[in-house]
């Protein structure tokens, strides 16, 4: 208990110090421990983050790295779409969202340049915040458990709410836990914190995540130093996949074939990934699992590039394909709601790549390719684990995920990527000392 109490007041020391040198570092913090909380609240820290720039500013300390004009670049083509959207009251309100992918990379180049220690302070509290979230949501549940008898309330959205959303959160939770197990070497309570955050992650059970994890800590397994306790959290997780029943439940649901099953109570047909590509229509009691899903949302896509072949250079504008989605969706008689559940023609398309070219057409998503490539290279260059997990899981989660379609996604993405491109320092994730 000392040695933590000596850690936390050690950090907090830090932090005053830092931030009297760059006053980006608490802002951005500030910013990330928002993301979960009501929109307005993140609206306020985005505000505070761009006050604290502008109040602060120095000519001296502005920089024009070419890697954060990317950002700012596809906030760009995504205002330019607002002259050919076909739905421009939609497209506007999904710019006001989007302000986060121009600001962030602007207050970023107008404050000094994060040092390797300012970096590491930003993570380090970033992770101390997913801690203290991940305590509520368990203390929520348990209380939510007691009073219902349903262990739902320990599982996926049940756990976090379907606002918040558990594959979101399932993100900033695998973040924060690479953050702990890079940096626990003799420290207890560090490796315990890691470990509770995987066994979190894995309660939130989002299938693409736990995958991407498993496979990023096999990879640092056979390349660190630390083998205990990388053994430790694989274990776990793989424990926890094996033994949980609702986990597994969602594992057996996405790749199971059989074609009639019960999901829900009801009595449905399954539909395969085959089915999902090619039959004309369906009816309201097919079923898509995740991956058939999201192969009929770019089957869908591909309809609609063959009846407007224009779209593809220019896009329906942001935010604005949830009409075409709609009229797919009656034209195929997807499952379209019961009022209990939403239908499948008002989701989007679940899918990063396919949403950009679909709202700003092939170079909106050029852009989005170099902003994910670039990242990738500088990762590996950096040779920074926390970075190269960063990198793997979006371009991962982009291919199940619109990610960038909501608020919090935007700016969890931006700032880390921010955080980790906005400056030339090559930082080895091993010790707390060279970060």
């Amino acid at each position: 208990m000392g040695s933590t109490y000596n850690y936390l007041k050690n950090a907090f020391l830090e932090l005053k110090q830092e931030s009297s040198k760059n006053p980006g570092v608490a802002s951005v913090i500030l910013l990330l421990w928002s993301i979960q909380l009501p929109y307005s609240i993140s609206s306020i820290s985005l505000g505070i983050l761009a006050a604290t720039a502008i109040f602060t500013f120095k000519k001296s300390n502005f920089t024009t790295q070419n890697t954060l004009l990317l950002p700012i670049a596809l906030f760009a083509m995504m205002a330019m779409s607002l002259i050919w959207s076909i739905d421009l009251r939609m497209s506007l309100k999904g710019l006001s969202k989007s302000i986060p992918l121009a600001l962030v990379p602007l207050c970023f180049l107008i404050y000094p340049a994060f040092t390797a220690v300012q970096k590491h302070i930003v993570l380090r509290f970033y992770s101390l915040g997913m801690l203290v979230f991940v305590g509520f949501y368990l203390i929520k549940a348990t209380i939510r458990f007691a009073m219902t008898q349903q262990t739902a309330v320990f599982f996926y959205h049940e756990l976090v709410t379907e606002d918040v959303n558990a594959i979101h959160v399932s993100v900033y939770v695998a973040i924060a836990a690479i953050y702990f197990l890079c940096y626990s070497e003799g420290i207890l309570w560090k490796k315990i914190a890691a470990i509770a955050l995987l066994f979190f992650m894995v309660l939130l059970s989002s299938k693409n995540i736990i995958i991407v994890v498993l496979g990023l800590l096999c990879y640092h397994f056979y390349t660190g130093s630390r083998r205990n306790l990388k053994i430790g959290a694989v274990f776990l997780v793989v424990a926890a996949i094996g033994l949980s029943g609702k986990i597994k439940e969602r594992f057996v649901d996405e790749f199971s074939s059989n074609a009639s099953t019960v999901h829900q109570g009801q009595n449905i047909n399954k539909v395969s990934v085959g089915q999902a590509w090619n039959n004309p229509t369906f009816s309201q009691n097919n079923y898509f699992a995740g991956t058939a899903f999201r192969v009929y949302q770019i089957r869908i896509f591909k309809e609609m590039l063959q009846a407007d072949p224009g779209v593809f250079f220019t896009g329906y504008g942001l935010n604005a394909t949830d009409e075409k989605i709609k009229e797919k969706g009656a034209a195929h008689n997807v499952f379209s709601g019961d009022g209990v559940n939403d239908g499948y023609q008002n989701k989007n398309f679940h899918n990063e790549y396919i949403q950009v070219l679909a709202e700003t057409g092939i170079f909106g998503l050029l852009i989005l390719l170099s902003i994910l490539i670039i990242n990738t290279i500088k990762a590996v260059l950096n040779e920074n684990f926390i970075h190269i997990s960063f990198a793997i899981i979006m371009i991962s989660l982009f291919l199940t995920e619109s990610f960038l379609s909501r608020q919090r996604g935007i700016i969890f993405f931006t700032i880390m990527y921010c955080l980790f491109n906005g400056s030339n320092d090559f930082v080895k994730a091993r010790t707390e000392k060279n970060i």
